[in-house]
């Protein structure tokens, strides 16, 4: 069953792991963090998707409620719906898509409610036996409910949380190895915090800048039958910063920069310190996984393992107290490496045009996504198009390359209830 499911797991996160190989990268062992139900953090929306994945601390929109509900309260209209779709993993296979659908609307000056809906779509595979005999035809998917409110602090902050139902069925209740499946569902919430400054200055530069901090998919761990172990949801610690710089009423330039980190263990380093016929698999460096929700997500910040210290025949160095040497600092460097940098630029032009460009990078040992994105985005009235394209870099065989985004958008305008960044473009 562990294998079955960890094959799906693989597909969804083939991103992280397609082009690494080897042993080791530079100093560092490679050392990829996995989780159950990574659908629940694929970026959905095109104007975040064509920015670097920086979207944290992004202006208000629906699909703020994927990044950051309480930014919401700052958005400036007085409601709006969206829907986006993304092919996914166009370079492995073609029936593979991710929709979500997302809406907002203010009341009064100071709340904010909304939801959004995801839906995931493994395409159509084929189940078979252990010696590769036709089982049967399935359509995995999965989704997740979203319930969002944001409430207003004061003129300049706001916090918001998020409540999350997620279903993912992987096998369609095939009994596997002599067990049976089940669907994984997880309850998890998001609980954001945003300040919003709307007269701030860079020197001479006027604009609008905002700080914001997440944490995302606080949640169960989850299993996909009653043998199995149980693993961690995609749970997300985000912060975000930007700076939207007013030109003049025609032009306007928002920088973006987002640093994320998985709020999951790291995976230890075991080791065989028995015989092949007598074996005795020990934990050797880190921290065992086998802990609860709260506990893991405190360890996430602690636990990395590290590499290994050889000698000059490649061996383990082992201490005269029977521990395993670590190099020195790796530990230190493998927690800085599990942080993820998002960049991005947005140019506005008339509230009518926008370009967008960004880079996303994810440390080598820890899975190397890099990759370049671009977008754009139309607005006529009250409706408006955007569209992302990303190119991976570094990586010549990558899933993840040439994954395109659509988002279509429509507005409820109320210019009596919009705030003080009314006359500025989105």
């Amino acid at each position: 069953m562990k294998k079955v499911i960890l094959g799906f797991s693989s597909l969804f996160l083939s991103c992280s792991t397609y082009a690494q190989t080897g042993a080791g990268v530079g100093d560092l062992q490679l050392n990829t963090i996995t989780t159950a139900l990574p659908f629940m953090a694929i970026t959905p929306d095109s104007r975040a998707g064509g920015m670097g994945d920086a979207g944290t601390a992004l202006s208000g929109n629906s699909s703020s409620i994927y990044w950051n509900t309480s930014m919401l309260v700052f958005a400036k209209d007085k409601s709006e719906i969206s829907i986006s779709y993304t092919p996914w993993l166009r370079q492995l296979t073609n029936d593979i898509h991710l929709s979500y659908l997302s809406g907002y609307s203010k009341i009064g000056d100071r709340h904010v409610i909304g939801g959004a809906m995801r839906y995931f779509s493994l395409g159509e595979i084929t189940f078979t036996d252990a010696s590769g005999n036709f089982i049967r035809l399935d359509k995995p998917a999965e989704f997740e409910f979203t319930g969002s409110y944001a409430f207003r602090l004061g003129s300049r902050s706001s916090v918001g949380i998020n409540g999350k139902f997620a279903h993912s069925n992987l096998t369609g209740g095939l009994v596997i190895e002599g067990a049976e499946s089940k669907a994984a569902i997880a309850g998890a919430a998001d609980i954001s915090y945003t300040f919003f400054n709307d007269d701030a200055k860079i020197g001479k530069l006027r604009g609008t800048y905002a700080f914001a901090a997440t944490v995302n998919n606080l949640g169960n761990k989850v299993a996909y039958s009653n043998t199995q172990n149980r693993d961690f949801i995609p749970m997300n610690l985000k912060i975000g910063n930007s700076f939207k710089a007013q030109f003049d009423k025609f032009n306007s330039l928002t920088l973006a920069i987002d640093v994320q980190k998985l709020l999951v263990p790291t995976p230890a380093k075991f080791l065989n310190v028995g015989t092949t016929a007598n074996p005795d698999v020990q934990l050797v460096s880190g921290k065992s996984n086998d802990v609860g929700v709260i506990g893991g997500l405190l360890q996430s910040f602690y636990d990395a393992p590290g590499r290994l210290a050889t000698d000059e025949d490649g061996n383990n160095i082992v201490n005269s107290d029977g521990t395993y040497q670590v190099v020195k600092n790796s530990k230190f460097k493998e927690e800085l490496s599990e942080i993820n940098v998002c960049a991005g630029l947005e140019y506005w032009y008339n509230d009518i045009f926008a370009v967008r460009a960004g880079y996303f990078y994810e440390a080598p040992n820890k899975g190397d996504r890099q990759y370049l994105n671009l977008g754009f985005g139309l607005k006529y009235n009250k409706f408006g198009l955007d569209f992302s394209y990303l190119a991976a870099v570094g990586q010549r065989r990558s899933p993840l390359a040439n994954t395109l985004r659509f988002t279509l958008r429509f507005t409820f305008d109320d210019r009596n209830s919009a705030t003080a960044d009314d006359a500025k473009p989105e």
